[in-house]
């Protein structure tokens, strides 16, 4: 396992800042249309919102509850009631912090371990804990942040006006999206072993492909939404129910409930729609060709389709910014992908096989809950 350094520290110091900035700024946003009469975006905004808080939060205290197996049940009703009061994120910054900064900072201190603690101890625990919440993170990331980004894309488009707080939001949409799939693979990389680090040139192929191939995405959504409502709709439930079938199918060992489970899948095929994920940690060459060669393929279809269809169109600004950035995101985004598959991506995902007497449930008690669940997290 990979150490948690001072970069690692100021990375956490500035995701908690931008989380909380990003937390204003989507009530600033809804509170803008709000006084302009536009109720409709104004409460789907607060409904991301509050769709992401409430599920991160049920994974929050689940992992809470899993980990502190044992612990006194007072202990596990305050965690419960942070969690209610929609809170539960705050409480695993600030472990995030007490243990990232012992470990960073004071690592070589003999306050860090006792004598019946391994010398990595607080390392494990900062890398453990900062992996639970990138973990929520990319949740959040794909619940509200990118179908925040798709709204203030379409609405940018569909009346052609331009505010600040529309581009405030899509600032930080893009922001929050870039920043969680990097501490995601960050983390992935600090799980596995035998792994380089993930810093530098890596860093950012693997940025340019998420950010470029979402958005080129959002962008083809977005069009489709100016085409019909309808069809959009239609579009991504079929999507959605793609992606769940395909996790369903996949059988999935992310919870320890089978309820809990389903709504893992649930989540999986959510973020299905936007990015392609792996869900098993196995090959996955056939897999995401098809997705991306879908997405191409769907993308050319609706400019084929305005260019039939609504022809007059094709002559507005705004739509010809937005296929030019469509077509060329999904371009430079495949080679990004192509570039990190091959040269960057590390092979080493499924964790040992399991002796044929050993229990799962044994398995996860080795090494701390933490790194276990993670393996068994959406991979990449």
């Amino acid at each position: 396992m990979m150490k948690f350094t001072k970069q690692n520290f100021i990375f956490l110091v500035g995701g908690i800042i931008i989380y909380v900035v990003d937390i204003g700024v989507d009530f600033w946003v809804a509170r803008k249309y709000f006084c302009q009469g536009q109720y409709s975006w104004s409460i789907l905004i607060l409904c991301f919102r509050g769709l992401s808080s409430v599920i991160t939060q049920i994974f929050s205290y689940e992992w809470f509850k899993n980990d502190w197996e044992g612990a006194n049940t007072r202990k596990l009703k305050w965690i419960f009631l942070v969690h209610l009061l929609q809170c539960g994120i705050f409480i695993r910054y600030w472990f995030a912090l007490k243990y990232g900064c012992q470990a960073a900072f004071k690592q070589n201190s003999s306050e860090t371990t006792s004598e019946t603690e391994p010398p990595n101890f607080i390392q494990k625990q900062a890398v453990d804990v900062v992996t639970d919440i990138n973990m929520l993170r990319v949740f959040k990331t794909f619940l509200e942040t990118t179908p925040q980004l798709f709204v203030q894309i379409y609405i940018l488009m569909e009346h052609g006006k331009n505010n600040i707080y529309q581009h405030a939001a899509i600032i930080m949409s893009l922001c929050g999206i870039s920043i969680s799939t990097v501490d995601y693979q960050i983390s992935l990389r600090k799980s596995l072993p035998d792994t380089d680090e993930f810093r530098g040139l890596p860093h950012l192929v693997y940025l340019f492909y998420k950010l470029l191939t979402i958005t080129s995405w959002i962008l083809s959504i977005s069009l489709i939404t100016l085409l019909s409502v309808r069809i959009s709709v239609i579009l991504l439930i079929f999507l959605w129910i793609c992606g769940f079938t395909w996790a369903l199918k996949q059988h999935t060992t992310f919870c320890r409930s089978k309820k809990m489970e389903y709504l893992y899948r649930t989540v999986v095929g959510i973020i299905l729609i936007f990015t392609f994920f792996n869900v098993k940690g196995r090959k996955t060459k056939v897999c995401i060709s098809i997705y991306y060669a879908t997405h191409t393929v769907v993308t050319l279809g609706i400019l084929f389709v305005y260019m039939f269809w609504k022809p007059s169109i094709i002559k507005d600004i705004h739509f010809t910014i937005a296929s030019i950035l469509t077509v060329l995101g999904l371009v430079l985004g495949i080679i990004f992908l192509v570039v990190y598959y091959r040269h960057f991506h590390p092979t080493a995902y499924r964790r040992p096989q399991l002796c044929s007497d050993e229990a799962d449930g044994d398995a996860r008690q080795k090494d701390g809950v933490e790194t276990d669940r993670f393996q068994n997290f959406i991979m990449q």
